[in-house]
């Protein structure tokens, strides 16, 4: 068995060596065929540069270059078409890129303004998200009698991009970020005329006309006052140069918003005042949204009052109270700009454009009218102007003329809003309060005739 085992592994010794000489033979041979190929190529090569087949080739060779330069012959021929040919391409390629040109700059400003609009509204939100902020701090209320809740909402951050034009005509007439703001058309020329005396005489610097025609536009320039166009608006335009005392009064509900937006506080103006004071000038308080004067002609009517209905019908409870205050007038107001301030011009311009309500009711409407099922009130804080400060016609003729103390009291305004006569008026105020001529007012009935 032992030698059974022996002779075994020693053919399997042997097979292996066999093996092993015939893959090294066969590595010699495949190296040998390699070699003798290169070798028969390299021959070949030298023999035979131009291949086996291509004997003709030295002819053919030359055959593109005669044909090229032909070609060139007949390119030569054709050059003066072929010139104009490609003079027009080359026009009509210049005038594409042109065009592509103009479009891919349109693009380009179509993509900053949108992107500019983005950024103003993203702002506008980041903005109302810190009044929230501010308004809906949590405090705890203090001991009795010391709470005070918030009357002066704050004011919006200032939007250029509403009217760059105006916003630089603001920045030049303001002062302290607020104007006096008038508005007016040819019909009113010569109350404006007085209205502009007095405002010169007691030094308002900050006096704005909005002129609604060509005619006060020339006319503001003769007399050196700061005047605003608008841009052209058939909606407006129309009224503007055309409409009497109430209908342009209703405009400036939509013309007051653009002020309001780019920060400026705005004391609108009628032109039937006449101005004895500057009212900047420690007679407005500026705590509320709104500050208007007042149609009332005493405490009462002016401040506000119970006022009792009497039911007898109702036997033990025939009487009601009812909480009565006469209007504010839309002739003469101070809006800080905040927000409801513009909610306030917008509610009412929606209002007028849709009705033909007077301004000064709806002016009031939005403001007084509580929340209630189907409506949402304005939440807009408002202040009553001193009546005596701010004095309308039916005060002044019907009580302050007639009484010695309440004669001597220099009003800062005086409103001629009760009287039809509103010019004749007018004077007989400039003559008595700054030419002291003491009887100018006597002769006018209290009301009208």
């Amino acid at each position: 068995v032992y030698q059974f085992r022996l002779l075994r592994k020693k053919k399997a010794i042997a097979m292996a060596g066999r093996r092993e000489r015939t893959k090294q033979l066969l590595r010699s041979g495949v190296a040998t065929a390699i070699l003798v190929g290169i070798l028969f190529g390299c021959v070949c090569a030298v023999i035979f540069p131009n291949g086996f087949f291509n004997s003709g080739s030295s002819s053919t060779a030359n055959e593109p270059l005669t044909k090229s330069t032909s070609k060139v012959g007949s390119a030569s021929c054709e050059s003066p078409e072929r010139v104009k040919v490609l003079k027009s391409n080359f026009a009509l390629i210049s005038e594409t890129n042109a065009e592509l040109r103009k479009q891919k700059a349109e693009l380009r400003k179509q993509v900053r303004e949108l992107t500019e609009k983005v950024r103003l509204a993203e702002r506008d939100t980041e903005n109302a998200r810190n009044q929230v902020l501010v308004l809906g701090t949590e405090i705890k209320a203090g001991p009795f009698g010391t709470v005070k809740s918030l009357r002066t909402n704050p004011t919006v951050v200032p939007d250029e991009s509403v009217n760059p034009r105006l916003a630089k005509l603001l920045e030049r007439v303001s002062v302290n970020k607020e104007i006096v703001l008038v508005l007016a058309n040819s019909h009113v020329k010569p109350m404006l005329e007085l209205q502009i005396a007095s405002v010169k005489r007691v030094g308002i610097q900050n006096y704005l006309v909005v002129a609604l025609d060509d005619s006060v536009a020339s006319f503001c320039v003769s007399n050196g006052v700061a005047y605003y166009k608008r841009d052209p608006d058939k909606a407006v335009d129309t009224v503007g140069e055309n409409g009497g005392n109430h209908e342009v009064s209703g405009l400036k509900f939509r013309v007051l918003r653009e002020f309001l937006q780019l920060g400026y506080g705005v004391l609108l103006s009628d032109v039937d005042i006449v101005f004895l004071q500057n009212p900047f000038l420690g007679h407005l308080y500026r705590d509320s949204d709104v500050e208007s004067m007042s149609d009332g002609y005493d405490n009462r009517t002016t401040y506000g009052f119970d006022d009792v209905f009497d039911d007898p019908s109702m036997g033990w409870a025939r009487y009601a109270h009812t909480m009565r205050i006469w209007v504010f007038n839309s002739g003469f107001f101070y809006l800080r700009p905040t927000l409801p301030s513009i909610e306030l011009l917008d509610r009412v311009v929606d209002k007028l454009s849709n009705s033909e309500a007077w301004d000064q009711a709806v002016f009031n409407e939005e403001l007084f009218y509580p929340s209630h099922p189907g409506y949402t009130g304005l939440h807009a804080s408002k202040r009553v102007m001193d009546m005596y400060e701010f004095m309308n016609s039916k005060l002044l003729f019907k009580t302050v003329r007639k009484n010695h103390e309440l004669k001597n009291l220099k009003p800062v305004i005086v409103h001629l809003n009760y009287h039809p006569d509103k010019l004749k008026r007018m004077q007989a105020v400039v003559e008595f309060y700054v030419s002291g001529k003491i009887d100018a007012l006597d002769s006018f009935p209290d009301g009208s005739d």
